[in-house]
């Protein structure tokens, strides 16, 4: 005997579940959970739902959160950059230069990520059955590969002009852009990186990321136009070797994060607080499987547990209810779960021996049973 209770946000999009080996699956069934007065009680005093409609309002918030913080940044980086291109033509910093190459890049990461968020919102297909939260993480490669283009630029000037220096001018303009520069990138990576971290994005916190790269990269700048002014010419390009260096950096972690995502990685503290929801259900008697992935800003979860072999279906349908409604309360940014229930071991009986020859992942370690 075995249960599986799925999300009902799914069912919502008119693309139903099919769950095989005989599992019961679905909210749709007529079956409420059981519950006792005080439960009953405490639900109408403090009101909740996660049925399809919150769960896709939710995630439509957040896409649309996603796409106001991209608009503000987005006209913030350009003003930033047009102001310090201006300098650029009657200064011929070439660090001034490269940072502006970077400003506008960053800028330009802004529209692909925002085709990421719109294309998120489309109901999933008979093709797409999760959706296409995926399209954020393949903005995410967009960014990545505008930060290595921004560094391979920088790099490219720098050598450049050690190689054929030419003298600056106007080297206080040069450092008041350069300063101009960091304030607008600080404030864009503050705002996005925010935004990023709020909703679960880990395309928009990359992009954050590279903002703050091009602020700090701006203040080399205004290091490199005052070194200038203090009598070393060659600070410019030499500035601009630290610029390249300080992009290489921040481009390891942001590729670090963005591929993570992409390998469905997740914070082990998610995975904590999901089996702590779980084992905490009353009638959990043991965690036997656990998945958790991303699909753009919005987390999924997958659970096996173990419960009483005496229960009926009726029973263990009501348990993968609360599990999953456990699951859905203790684990922030989970807009879907899926629970699978199993009769514990009895008498040494394997309950899955049917499947059991068919290959599959192995189980997450370190889970209670």
């Amino acid at each position: 005997m075995s249960g599986t209770a799925s999300d009902p946000g799914e069912q919502d999009h008119g693309h139903g579940h099919h769950s095989g080996h005989g599992h019961h699956s679905g909210h749709g069934h007529g079956h409420a959970p059981r519950r006792t007065l005080r439960d009953r009680l405490a639900h109408v005093v403090t009101p909740h739902s996660h049925d399809a409609a919150d769960s896709l309002d939710a995630a439509l918030e957040a896409s649309d959160v996603g796409i106001r913080a991209l608009k503000i940044s987005l006209v913030v980086l350009l003003v930033t950059a047009v102001a310090q291109a201006v300098v650029v033509a009657f200064t011929g910093s070439v660090a001034l230069l490269a940072d502006t190459v970077h400003n506008f890049s960053d800028a330009l990461t802004a529209v692909p990520l925002w085709i990421a968020f719109v294309l998120g919102r489309r109901r999933p297909s008979r093709r797409y059955t999760y959706g296409f939260g995926r399209a954020e993480d393949l903005a995410g490669l967009f960014i990545i590969a505008m930060i290595a283009l921004s560094a391979g630029v920088a790099g490219w000037q720098s050598v450049d002009r050690l190689l054929h220096p030419r003298a600056i001018e106007a080297p206080l303009a040069v450092a008041v852009a350069g300063l101009l520069g960091f304030v607008g990138n600080e404030a864009v990576a503050v705002y996005r990186i925010r935004i990023g971290r709020r909703i679960g994005s880990a395309a928009l916190v990359a992009d954050g990321h590279h903002a703050r790269t091009d602020g700090f990269t701006s203040l080399a700048v205004l290091a490199g136009a005052l070194g200038v002014m203090a009598g070393y010419p060659l600070a410019d390009p030499i500035v601009g070797l630290v610029i390249t260096v300080m992009i290489s950096v921040v481009l390891y972690g942001a590729a670090r994060d963005v591929f993570r995502r992409l390998l469905d990685a997740v914070d082990p503290e998610l995975t904590d607080a999901a089996t702590r929801a779980l084992v905490d259900v009353p009638g959990v008697l043991g965690v036997e499987d656990l998945r958790l992935r991303w699909t753009g800003h919005r987390l999924r979860a997958e659970a096996g547990v173990l419960v009483d072999p005496h229960l009926d279906l009726l029973a263990a349908h009501d348990l993968a209810h609360e599990a999953q409604h456990a699951l859905l309360h203790g684990v922030p940014k989970l807009v879907a779960a899926t629970v699978h229930v199993s009769p514990a071991p009895l008498d040494g009986r394997e309950h899955h021996a049917l499947v059991a020859h068919h290959p599959f992942p192995a189980t997450v370690p370190g889970l209670p049973g």
